[in-house]
């Protein structure tokens, strides 16, 4: 995976059955080659999802290193989610893709500057997900407020 040239899987995207762990595969693998260009693995999305299964991001990366294929990496994630019940999978995946920075935050001001970049008619987009699939011209449905 080069991703200078492509970009990553989406946070939608489920690996195991959890949310950010395709994505966060992806950036591992161009990690271990050098061509993981903007992105960085482990960031704090990263650590959000390995906290969550309890996978250590370096071994994980070792794991990827090893040439081990999706389907490999998968079986290895599905040690750590069989820890988890269906119910707490499918809550931590709803939580993370409703992800938003706090209010005032130094992290609402880069999102704001971000959005505002990528796409600045869109400020149904308050959350992380959102912005990143918007960021990789990937459709995200307007929201409407409740």
């Amino acid at each position: 995976m080069d991703l200078t040239k492509e970009y990553p899987r989406s946070v939608r995207d489920k690996m195991a059955g959890v949310v950010m762990l395709a994505r966060t595969t992806d950036k591992g693998r161009a990690h271990a080659h050098g061509n993981v260009g903007e992105y960085h693995y482990n960031c704090p999305m990263d650590k959000a999802v390995f906290g969550f299964l309890g996978i250590d991001a370096d071994e994980y990366l070792e794991h990827i290193k090893a040439g081990k294929n999706d389907a490999e990496l998968e079986a290895y994630a599905r040690t750590f989610t069989e820890k988890k019940t269906q119910a707490e999978i499918d809550e931590w995946n709803e939580n993370f893709l409703n992800y938003a920075p706090e209010p005032g935050s130094e992290g609402e001001a880069y999102f704001l500057k971000l959005r505002g970049e990528v796409a600045p008619d869109r400020t149904d987009v308050t959350a992380w997900p959102d912005l990143l699939d918007l960021d990789e011209k990937r459709q995200v449905p307007h929201r409407v407020a409740v």
